[in-house]
Parts: C-alpha cells; structure tokens; sequence
C-alpha cells in the first residue's frame, strides 16, 4: 500500500511546486532583506508529525501568531535556510515574554550564535524584556528596547515559607516524619521559621544562576563581570537610563525598525515592515522552496514519554496547584511505547519534583519493565527530585541539563491535627475505633507514641528501600549514596560529579540521539509522544490525602519553586 501511497503523495508535491512557481519567482525579486521572528513563552523542542498545533512534551495550541517561534527544532532549520541565502542579511528577533528552562535558553544562544558566524546579522528588539529574555538578547549583534519599555535585570530571588506558627494560632498542628536532614518539604507546615538548612540549598542555586547570568552577560555585552553585577544591583531600568548605561543599543518604535535596519520606512499590505517578513512569506517567496517529499522507507521512530508535575496514584485528580503525572496514566503510556514496534528507544521525559512513594515506585517498575525490551534515555532539563528522580532510575542513562535540579533522596510522612480548629469553631468529632492503630491518620487528634514509633520505622523502611534503588541503579553501595542522600539536591553538573547523572553536556535532540543509537538506529528520527495532558493538583491535598491517609511521599518544594528561577521572579 505504502509504494502506492508514497509516489503519488510526492507526485502531488511536485505538482503543488511546480503550478506555484510563477508566482514565486515574479515574488522572488521582492525577497525580504531581513526575516522577523517573535520568540516567547516555551517553545517545545519539536513539533511532532502530523500534530502542528501540539508542542513536543507541551500543551495544545491554536494556530500561533505568523512569525511565532513554537519550536527550537524550526528555528534551527529556519536560520540553516536563511543562512545559505545570500540576499539574507540577517534577522529580527522580537523578543516577548520567555519562560523557557536554563537548557533551551543556551539552545536559543547557540543557534543565535551560528547564525552569526554564518555572516548573518542578528537584531534584538523587545518592548520589555527581564533576566532570561535579555541574556538571549545579549547573543545579538545590536540589542534595541522600545522607548516606553523597561528591562527587568535585578538578578534572581527565593522566598522560603514557613507556616508552622501560623497553623499552631489556628489550632492545626502539622505532625510529620522524615529521613533525611536536608528533606525540608515538610519544614513548610511544621517549622515556625526557615531552616538554615532550607537557606543554604537556595543560596546555592541562586549562587549558580547569578554567576550564569553574570557570565552571559559579560561575554555578550563584551563588559567585565564586575560591571555587570553593578549593572544588576542598580537594575531594573527604563529603557532610556539601560540606554544610557550602555545595557541596549538603543532606542527605537516598531515601527521605526526597518529604518533602524537599513530599509525603508512604513508598512507593507500584509502588515510587515518593509523589507521584513516572517519566514512563511520569506518561503512563499522562494522560488524552489524546500519540500518534504515522503520517503518509500518510514523514518525510525522515538517515543517519548513524559513524567511531569507532582507524581501520585492512579488517574491523577483536579484542583488548583502543581501539574500532576498519575502512575496509571504513566504506566499506560510507558507500555504503549514498549508495544509501538516502530519505536525503537524511548526518552522518559522527567519534569518532577516527586510526589508519593509508591507511584513513583510503580512508574519506576514500568520504566524497568520498558528498558528490558528497548534503550531508555532519562532525560531532565527542570528537576528530577526525589519520587521524580526514582522514575528516571529506570533507564539505561540519566541525562540533566547542567542547571536541572537533581536528588532530593529521601521521605516524609505525616498528618495534619486539626482538633484545636474544631475546638475554636465549636466542632466536636467522636473518634471511634476498633484496632489499635485504626484511628492512626485522623486529623482529630496527633499521634500516641505507639503510632509513632511505626511511622518512624516506615519512614525508615522507605529511605533504606529508596536507597537500595538508587544504589542498585547506580552501581554503588547504600552507605555512599546515603552520604548522597538524606534530602540533599544538586543541580545538574554537582549531580554529575558526584554520580547521580551519567551526563550533562548534552541538550533534548542529543539525548534523543543517544538513545537511537543504543537502538542501533542511527540517523533521522520522528518523535511521538504517549501520555501527557497532565491535570492540576493540589498540594495541600496530597498531604491531606483527603483528610483520612497522607502515605509516604518523596517529594522536594525547594526544587518546585526553584523552577522557574530562569524567569527572574520570585518564589515560594
């Protein structure tokens, strides 16, 4: 059927190509001089076949604005075509609001940075920009705000919580067990201040990211790092004081850009500056445009299989909070990828910070399950904390950007008592019971010591079983990974050292190549992608656990909030 298929699809290719090619070549005199992209939010890192409106590993969206980034693997055969054109010049980078990882933004720098050496001009423009747009904007030839704009450079901030005195003044009192020192998820409900503990692990992470920023902006600005850091201290900036002190380039209207560039002035009927254009009019334009003739033999085939937001069990749930990854929902789609006979490896996508015990003891299984059949890559450009670095476990090899967080080994448990807010409201609850240890996780009372000593020796039971794992998937003994362990998190180069990660020189597609190659599949690839579509959850709900029984959890707040350092913002 396919060598009936195949030659007629390509024949309708041909045909397409060939009945527009007297409008392109009579619009190939008007070849732009420059091409406008517009880069914002999270661009995924491929757009899968036959989906162009779902991001790899994101969600769904409508049809994006023309000359919209929506994925890093477009923009590099996008830039590799204008590249070779001689009648480019180079292109306008319209920079909007970024919330990409640490991993995709040096993505984004790369491509910027071989375009240039191509001879190719790149032009930055943003109307407002903070940390993270800015330091791809310093990867430009020429950086330009918008005279009403403002550049947010202040650096990067953490906000710790503890509500522990709060809850007591309310009669609730927050009972948990941990093991692990440095496992400061449940300090948030139990402790009246911030630990010193919980203080050094975001001091550490804000030292990296400061330095980073500090570096990218001192090599793309060409000023020494103590410049940059007095640039930072005094930040943020209206546009006209960074142009003043030598931040941007200059100022300059939208609509004064294509002057700014060299062209003319004005708009054109389709809306784009003069001698501006996005690349789908810069394509429509070409006279043989590059076309994607179907191949007699299918491409091999990548899964990937993402594990992203707070790990529990089953389906998953709703709320507000935190994305969640069901263990249902991800064995289902891990055993769908290990039955797709054109998939030959899989990726596990991991985007984690934990969650129960044993969902992610459950996913754990299923990956092993998958990796005996076929090469499983873990790949973590955000975190891959505690239950989420269980998951990744299972695979052959652990892959993490250098500023991915990485660890968090180890586990918590516990309740909320709630009686002393019953008490205050004039509720009155009658525990009544049969077994000793029935009325265990009621939050109508704490625990007696008995119920204490058995949360002690579980929680103790799930560290040495976590610990095992870890040992057992790393080649090591349990006494060094608990020297490792006990809560501690790393990013992605210290997790690298100390062993916790087999590599992390390596972006997305890199990983993704390894794991062909494993497969004995070397060379051009398509993805697919199997589960996904992640509901939200609560986090107060989990521990919760409905009022009735909050489990075991390996979960790590520290690296959730961490997330989204990139963006400049704050967090709790």
């Amino acid at each position: 059927m396919r060598l009936l298929f195949v030659p007629l699809v390509n024949l309708l290719l041909l045909l397409r190509s060939l009945l527009g090619l007297p409008l392109r070549l009579l619009g190939a005199r008007n070849r732009p001089a420059y091409v406008r992209f517009r880069l914002s939010g999270d661009p995924s890192y491929r757009v899968p076949a036959r989906s162009p409106r779902v991001g790899l590993l994101g969600a769904a969206q409508g049809r994006p604005e023309p000359a919209t980034v929506t994925s890093l693997e477009g923009l590099r055969e996008d830039l590799a075509l204008l590249a070779g054109d001689p009648a480019i010049k180079g292109i306008l980078l319209e920079m909007g609001e970024l919330a990409v990882p640490p991993a995709k933004r040096d993505v984004l720098v790369k491509l910027l940075a071989d375009f240039r050496a191509a001879g190719k001009r790149v032009v930055a423009w943003a109307v407002s920009t903070d940390s993270l747009g800015y330091q791809v904007m310093c990867s430009a030839d020429e950086v330009l705000l918008s005279p009403a704009g403002r550049l947010e450079l202040v650096g990067y901030a953490a906000e710790a919580t503890a509500l522990g005195e709060g809850l007591g003044r309310l009669g609730v009192q927050a009972h948990f067990f941990r093991r692990g020192e440095y496992k400061t998820a449940p300090e948030l409900f139990t402790h009246p201040q911030v630990s010193d503990i919980q203080r050094r692990t975001l001091e550490a992470f804000l030292d990296e990211r400061y330095g980073e920023l500090v570096d990218i902006v001192a090599r793309g600005r060409r000023r020494t790092p103590e410049e940059v850091r007095r640039w930072i201290d005094v930040g943020p900036y209206s546009a006209r004081r960074a142009a003043a002190e030598g931040l941007v380039d200059g100022l300059c209207d939208e609509m004064d850009l294509p002057k700014r560039l060299g062209l003319g002035t004005g708009e054109d009927e389709d809306g784009e500056g003069e001698g501006v254009e996005s690349m789908e009019l810069y394509r429509a334009r070409l006279p043989w445009p590059p076309v994607r003739w179907r191949t007699l033999r299918r491409k091999p085939r990548l899964a990937v299989v993402p594990v992203s937001g707070m790990i529990v069990t089953g389906k998953g749930g709703t709320g507000v909070g935190p994305e969640l990854s069901g263990s249902e929902t991800v064995v289902k789609a891990l055993r769908a990828a290990g039955r797709d006979r054109r998939s030959r490896a899989v990726v596990l996508y991991v985007a984690s910070s934990g969650g129960s015990a044993v969902a992610s003891e459950i996913i754990l299984e299923a990956v092993q399950r998958v990796a005996r059949k076929k090469p499983v890559i873990a790949f973590v450009d955000r975190v891959a904390a505690s239950g989420g670095y269980m998951a990744a476990l299972g695979a052959r090899e652990i892959w993490a950007t250098p500023h991915a967080i990485v660890g968090s080994i180890g586990v918590f448990g516990g309740k909320f008592d709630i009686s002393g807010l019953l008490a205050k409201l004039g509720v009155h609850r009658t525990l009544i019971t049969r077994g000793e240890s029935a009325g265990m996780f009621s939050s109508s009372r704490g625990f007696t010591e008995r119920e204490r000593e058995l949360m002690e020796a579980e929680m103790e039971e799930t560290y040495q079983a976590f610990l095992e794992r870890v040992a057992r998937a790393r080649g090591r003994t349990k006494e060094e990974i608990h020297a490792l362990a006990e809560g501690r998190v790393y990013s992605g180069q210290r997790a690298r050292t100390v062993g916790l990660v087999d590599r992390t020189e390596g972006g997305f597609e890199e990983a993704c190549a390894r794991a062909m190659e494993l497969a004995k599949a070397p060379g051009p690839f398509e993805l697919k992608t199997f589960g996904g579509g992640n509901r939200r959850f609560s986090l107060l709900r989990l521990l919760l656990g409905g009022g009735a029984y909050t489990g075991t959890y390996a979960f790590c707040p520290t690296a959730w909030s961490l997330e989204g350092f990139g963006r400049g913002e704050r967090f709790e």
